[in-house]
């Protein structure tokens, strides 16, 4: 590396730009008693940059919010609108996985047709819902995509 390659690193200009993030979902489960802490909830959310739409479900205490936004901002935000117990959706549609009654996956407060998400409810014949959608155009796969 000579006197030049050194110098030359010194005068590189770096981009100080954020890039944007990927637009994703997030849901949020958060207990809501009222219309008051709906609106809040909603108003602070909204107010996050890159949020595109806003749905709450109260009966199931669920928050969607889609957008280019950072997971943990907007349970940062959720939480200082004074809901201090909120956490990411932990629960998963019951008929997605193979065991839905295992200990640690049936929870008597998760809503109508949901289960908490947890290893010990797929079967190890049963792939993960990610690793299921991976082998749909597998050379492998006996029953892929026969398009390719």
């Amino acid at each position: 590396m000579g006197a030049l390659d050194y110098f030359a690193n010194f005068c590189t200009v770096t981009s100080t730009r954020n890039r944007r993030k990927p637009f994703q979902t997030v849901e949020i489960k958060v207990k809501m008693d009222c219309d008051g802490c709906e609106r809040r909830v909603k108003s602070a959310v909204t107010s996050l940059r890159g949020v595109r739409s806003v749905e709450i479900i109260r009966k199931q205490s669920k928050v969607t919010v889609t957008g280019h936004v950072d997971p943990n901002k907007v349970l940062k935000k959720v939480k200082e609108t004074g809901k201090k117990r909120a956490e990411f959706w932990p629960y998963i549609e019951h008929n997605l996985v193979a065991y839905p009654y295992v200990a640690g996956a049936y929870d008597k407060r998760a809503p109508p047709g949901y289960v908490k998400d947890v290893p010990q409810a797929y079967s190890s014949s049963y792939n993960l819902p990610q690793d299921n959608i991976s082998t749909f155009f597998s050379d492998d796969n006996a029953n892929a995509c026969s398009i390719m």
